[in-house]
């Protein structure tokens, strides 16, 4: 009777003995919060909102990385090949959903290559249009848009992203085909929607309160049921004559795949408490957001909500003819 190979039982007790002892002292370094859209949009502001509380938690620095371009993927594909010791995390929105109905070859298995950690916010989004844009409400907005067609230029931070998709939604809703321009991120088309070089951009409260109070571009609706206490002279869409117009951002962090669930309970621990953390609470609150409860803030329920919006998303994709990436 031959014996068993010992050399390959003793590697795999190594390890794992290696990666328990990560877990214990974990984390044993500053973190990378990956933000796969430019600085100074919408998606950066939750996550340097969330590093920041994340930060007191863990008892080490939770630096915000921008790694933006390809709609949000450069930045996944830098967390998916990262290695799995919980050092190196993302922040994403909606787009994770989306990948897969958009890309003929992703760069990433969304379910497959990460780990999920927890959602963070969700927010509401806003249809603005440039300051000096002749249309004064939604109904004036669509009659406008269905005149000039084409000729309507619209900003979104790339394909399939939530600027994106919620301009999708609008065409749908209002019946119009305009042109769609790409940027880096929201923040650069939102500097060019102030300047008048495009027409119209829908974004999250968490990038156009400000600018909307300021009167730096015009706001037409928010996209929820009901109107938003930090924009209450904004209707909602449906109160201007779309009631098909609804979507609402969530973010979510995650880990590259195989990071060991001691470590991803330790970063959804840290998530938890910062998101309960009260000057996060108030600065959520002033741009139009409110943190992720306890129970939502979990691998499970991110996980859940995941696979439910990939379904949804893939069947709301279907209708639109977007060519193959």
């Amino acid at each position: 009777m031959k014996s068993q190979p010992i050399l390959p039982a003793l590697l795999v007790g190594a390890m794992f003995t290696a990666q328990s002892a990560a877990a214990q002292t974990f984390p044993s370094q500053p973190v990378t919060l990956v933000v796969p859209f430019a600085a100074g949009g919408p998606t950066d502001t939750v996550g340097r909102l969330t590093a920041q509380a994340m930060s007191r938690v863990l008892g080490q620095q939770v630096i915000v990385e921008n790694v933006g371009g390809a709609g949000g993927t450069l930045g996944g594909r830098r967390v998916a090949q990262a290695a799995p010791d919980g050092h190196t995390i993302l922040l994403h929105n909606i787009s994770m959903a989306t990948v897969g109905a958009l890309y003929a070859d992703p760069p990433y298995d969304v379910q497959a290559d990460f780990e999920t950690i927890g959602l963070v916010t969700e927010v509401p989004m806003t249809l603005v249009g440039r300051p000096d844009l002749e249309a004064q409400t939604l109904p004036e907005l669509i009659s406008w848009a269905r005149e000039q067609g084409e000729a309507v230029m619209y900003g979104h931070a790339g394909l399939g992203v939530s600027s994106h998709m919620c301009m999708l939604l609008f065409s749908e809703a209002a019946g119009v085909r305009m042109t769609d321009i790409p940027y880096t991120g929201t923040a650069p088309a939102m500097t060019d929607l102030m300047g008048s070089q495009i027409d119209l951009l829908c974004d999250q409260t968490t990038n156009t309160t400000s600018q909307i109070q300021e009167g730096g571009v015009q706001a037409y609706a928010v996209t929820v049921p009901e109107r938003l206490a930090t924009l209450a002279d904004l209707p909602t869409s449906s109160e201007g004559g779309l009631p098909d117009f609804n979507i609402t951002i969530w973010h979510g962090l995650y880990a590259p795949a195989g990071t060991p669930p001691e470590i991803i309970t330790t970063l959804t621990e840290a998530l938890q408490e910062a998101l309960e953390d009260s000057s996060l609470i108030e600065r959520f609150a002033d741009l139009g957001t409110t943190p992720s409860p306890r129970d939502d803030a979990t691998s499970e329920a991110l996980s859940a909500r995941l696979g439910a919006e990939i379904e949804t998303w893939h069947t709301i994709l279907a209708n639109f003819d977007i060519p193959a990436n």
